[in-house]
């Protein structure tokens, strides 16, 4: 296995437990919100596509083959998505309420970041080509 599948692998594991710690405290209300607990608010569950997403992208970094490094060019890219998206929802002020962004949001943006960029930088797996048989 590679350097880029292992850092790749761990990026995965970053976004995972990202979803679990805390992305957003609102001071005035004494909330804290996770990726996957948001009791109290309109967010949602957004971690929990995070999750499903980056083992996803976790088990494909184990593969070698052609096709799962092109999956997981679009499984990362829409992770990549995905989490903005949540920093866009999650960091906006409502209502004169503007809330405390904590170091979960952070990490699973930089962990998709990081995955996409182990997809893109990974090597081609060595296929040799009929022409030259």
């Amino acid at each position: 296995m590679s350097k880029n599948n292992l850092i790749g692998l761990a990026a995965a594991v970053t976004i995972i437990i990202s979803a679990f710690l805390p992305w957003l405290t609102v001071e005035s209300k004494h909330l804290v919100f996770t990726g996957v607990h948001t009791a109290g608010s309109s967010f949602g569950e957004p971690g929990k596509l995070n999750v499903v997403m980056a083992a996803i992208a976790g088990v494909l970094f184990l593969f070698k083959k052609t096709w799962a490094r092109r999956l997981n060019v679009f499984i990362t890219a829409f992770l990549i998505a995905w989490t903005f998206r949540n920093m866009i929802i999650f960091a906006r002020c409502e209502m004169g309420i503007c809330p405390h962004k904590e170091i979960g949001l952070y990490l699973s943006l930089a962990g998709a970041f990081m995955a996409f960029f182990c997809v893109v930088v990974r090597k081609k797996p060595n296929v040799p080509s009929q022409a030259s048989q």
